[in-house]
């Protein structure tokens, strides 16, 4: 049925009802019907979220921060305040536990491990690397600040610098030192050490590994800081001032020192000192033994005096040594050896400042 047909009959309905009612007080209005409205399907959208308000952002992780690295305990360890077996012990770990390892000495020879049962400022304490196993090597910072110097044989720690001051204790090979000046002639180095006077200490230079010792300043054996080796804003000389040389009272029955090389031990060793005539220390005594057949041995030297230098064995002449130059001097297995360092008398004052290097070879 379309539109027109639908009103045509509407209509007639209205009319026969008017006709039937004709007595009724009613009235019909008749009303027009409007174009209908097209009929048009819309899609219901759903509604639109709420939005949250924006979340704070987390902070970023902090930077810089290395992991612990996980070792285990081989067997029962002390744990020390120090990477030195001087440092006071602040616990023992058995064997067969985890450790958290978050730095290293300059040697490698200590772990810095995460104690807080030793009740340290920081909660850390040391523990030596020997006893710890690790998957691999713990990826951590080295430890410290300053000058430090690994030690390479066992040595003492004096009161002052020199074999006539009092020896205070007893450091180890491995141990680890933190360096806080020197002698006048670089011979005897300060290091920090609690039960000392000051809390400082003394130990000869040959018998440590250290970078850095040329920048320590000049202390007096009453621990005062007395001068640098450069002072600030002065000119470098090109040679020592022509001084006597101070008697360090060595000899060849007494030599200033004495190591032991070997490629499994101590390989390598440094001294310092200085030799003067007609007046002052005239002469130097080092002495080392090799365990096997060649040591290379470096001099350097300044100053404005004529020197004699040279290897004995036995007393006998085996080698003459030549500052500036590196030399390979064959060697006795096992046997002591001698090194001579000598100002030559010439009348004037000689005064000469040597460095000698020794090492295992190859």
């Amino acid at each position: 049925m379309n539109y027109n047909s639908f009103v045509i009959k509407k209509l007639g309905s209205i009319l026969w009802l008017a006709a039937f009612c004709a007595g009724c007080s009613f009235s019909v209005d008749v009303i027009e019907a409007e174009t209908p409205t097209a009929f048009i399907v819309t899609a219901t959208l759903p509604p639109s979220p709420t939005l949250k308000p924006s979340e704070t952002p987390l902070p970023p992780p902090p930077t810089g921060t290395v992991a612990p690295a996980v070792g285990t305990t081989s067997t029962q360890v002390n744990v020390r305040a120090e990477p030195s077996t001087a440092g006071a012990v602040i616990g023992v770990i058995p064997a067969n536990l985890n450790v958290e390892i978050v730095g290293k000495d300059t040697g490698g020879n200590w772990w810095q491990i995460n104690y807080p049962a030793g009740q340290t400022a920081d909660g850390k304490g040391w523990v030596t690397a020997e006893f710890i196993t690790t998957q691999e090597e713990p990826n951590v910072p080295v430890i410290g600040e300053g000058v430090t110097a690994v030690i390479q044989q066992q040595l003492n720690v004096r009161s002052g610098p020199g074999t006539n001051f009092n020896s205070l204790s007893t450091l180890n090979a491995k141990d680890v030192v933190t360096l806080t000046g020197k002698d006048a002639n670089g011979a005897w180095l300060q290091i920090n050490f609690a039960t000392g006077p000051d809390g400082k200490g003394w130990i000869n230079a040959a018998f440590l590994q250290a970078a850095g010792v040329e920048n320590l300043p000049i202390v007096s054996s009453s621990n005062e800081v007395v001068g640098t080796e450069t002072p600030t804003g002065a000119p470098t000389p090109s040679t020592p001032a022509a001084l006597p040389a101070p008697n360090d009272g060595d000899s060849p029955s007494a030599p200033a020192v004495s190591v032991t090389l070997s490629p499994n031990g101590v390989k390598s060793f440094q001294y310092s000192s200085d030799v003067s005539s007609p007046v002052g220390d005239a002469e130097d005594w080092i002495q080392f033994t090799p365990s096997g057949g060649t040591v290379l041995i470096e001099l350097e030297c300044e100053g404005s005096g004529s020197y004699v230098a040279e290897v004995l064995l036995n007393s006998a002449l085996i080698q003459n040594l030549v500052c500036g130059k590196i030399i390979l001097v064959p060697t006795l297995p096992n046997a002591a050896h001698t090194i001579r360092f000598q100002s030559a008398p010439t009348g004037d004052l000689q005064y000469t400042k040597y460095t000698l290097r020794a090492e295992v070879f190859p």
